[in-house]
């Protein structure tokens, strides 16, 4: 049987005449294809047309560890691929996997194009102009999904940085005043003529202070009114500047009798005028200190959620993009009133994987948990491995999903939210990463209360998936 008649027992070339069928058939070719072998596969540029003559392929996709087959080429006349002839960023939706001797015609793209625009220009104009404008569409609301994302994480680290940064900068405001008080009670403790060893013995006293021990609430304002009334009885002025510091740094009265013993009454007051300066001063630069490291520990945060110069691929722990992902969120956990559980099982293995995608997947699915608890709630964030798979929980403590709900959650532009308020694509981007970009699995379990979405990643996955 000539190439010509086969073609003309496919159904898609039906209204074709003779010299039509000829001149496709002199464009293409007749490919022979054993079992186990592989036609094209998933995500490869589609840029050739593959019409079946004889035998089967099953078309899959990978599905966690498993390859799921998403449908089965065994009636002559099926086709599959070829849409670069009409998008030039086309690609094979599953991978053709051959289950018996097959038979193919194959047409590379750019001749399915030609012989299209010969034949039919006006579809091929329609096609075209279809699948730039759903393109357009698409990339549009990408974008807007994207800059709502930006904006809100760009707002939410600024809320995070503006209280470590006030902090710092009211703390180096009163360093100067506190070192000033430093130097001028140092002077008047030298005007008053103390000797070297008396000094000595007041800074090991100093020294001896131990600020982590410093009570607070109601047993810090007892101690600073023993403190005060110790000062009265040894008659110290400005007792009520004193005493504040000197309590605030877990000074006691028994320190106090001790300072009191070591030098002379005239001395004293200079004497703890610096103690409590030094105390003073040392707390504020530990104030600075804490807030510097602060800012710094979220700079390196918003560094890791960025993956800003690193590879694409590499070694991935998933809970250090959990926990990017959550102080970068932070500002929305706290005035949601949500409380955050840690699950994390140390023993989980790195995998290799792209993490700033990883972390758009984390985002996403942590703000639809946190929307979803309107009014407080708890997430849970869980991490563990099974034989084959890391495994990623996102579970809250929201009203659940429905079925009708669930059915249309992962498909591009579906949202429950208001006007405004989400481009439904969150949900699909997720998808679109974990499944087809890591080759992994999402799932959701649902019921009133609550709603868990798992993440699968492969354990072991090579660098060219």
């Amino acid at each position: 049987m000539s190439l010509v008649s086969e073609l003309r027992a496919v159904p898609v070339l039906a209204g074709f005449n003779d010299e039509q069928l000829a001149e496709m058939a002199a464009a293409g070719e007749t490919v022979t294809f054993a079992a186990g072998s592989r036609v094209f596969e998933a995500g490869k540029p589609a840029d050739d047309w593959w019409a079946l003559l004889s035998g089967r392929i099953d078309l899959v996709r990978p599905v966690g560890n498993e390859e799921v087959v998403m449908a089965t080429m065994a009636n002559v006349g099926q086709w599959a691929g070829g849409l670069q002839a009409w998008d030039d960023n086309g690609v094979y939706m599953g991978t053709a996997k051959v289950m018996e001797e097959t038979r193919l015609f194959r047409l590379p793209s750019t001749e399915l194009e030609r012989l299209g625009q010969l034949w039919f220009p006006f579809a091929v104009h329609l096609l075209r102009g279809l699948i730039a404008t759903a393109r357009r569409i698409e990339s549009g609301v990408r974008e807007r999904e994207a800059l709502v994302a930006l904006g809100t994480l760009a707002a939410g680290l600024a809320h995070e940085i503006n209280n470590p940064a006030a902090a710092a900068v009211r703390s180096v405001g009163a360093l100067q005043q506190s070192s000033d008080e430093v130097f001028a009670s140092l002077q008047r403790l030298a005007s008053a003529e103390i000797h070297a060893a008396e000094f000595a013995a007041l800074d090991e006293l100093r020294r001896a202070i131990d600020p982590s021990a410093a009570p607070t609430g109601v047993a810090l304002a007892d101690l600073e009114e023993s403190l005060t009334d110790l000062l009265e009885d040894h008659d110290i002025d400005q007792s009520w500047t004193i005493a504040p510091a000197l309590a605030a740094a877990g000074v006691t009265p028994s320190w106090l009798s001790r300072a009191a013993s070591t030098l002379p009454a005239h001395a004293l007051q200079p004497g703890l005028e610096w103690v409590a300066a030094s105390l003073t001063t040392t707390a504020l630069i530990n104030e600075a200190q804490d807030s510097t490291r602060r800012i710094s520990d979220l700079v390196s945060a918003v560094k890791s959620y960025s993956q800003m110069d690193r590879a694409a691929l590499q070694e991935v722990r998933v809970v250090d993009g959990l926990e990017s992902t959550l102080i970068m969120l932070g500002h929305k956990l706290r005035e949601g009133g949500i409380t955050v559980v840690r699950e994390y099982d140390d023993s989980v293995p790195t995998i290799t994987a792209n993490p700033a995608e990883l972390n758009q997947v984390w985002t996403n699915l942590i703000d639809n948990a946190v929307d979803a608890m309107a009014g407080g709630g708890t997430l849970t964030v869980r991490t563990y491995a099974d034989g084959h798979h890391v495994v990623v929980e996102i579970r809250d403590t929201g009203p659940g999903i429905t079925d009708d709900v669930a059915a249309h959650m992962f498909e591009p532009f579906f949202t429950t939210k208001e006007v405004g308020k989400g481009t439904g694509l969150g949900l699909d981007i997720s998808r679109r990463i974990t499944v087809e970009r890591h080759g992994g699995e999402i799932r959701v379990d649902s019921a009133p209360g609550t709603t868990t979405v798992r993440v699968s990643l492969q354990r072991e996955r090579s660098a060219q998936q």
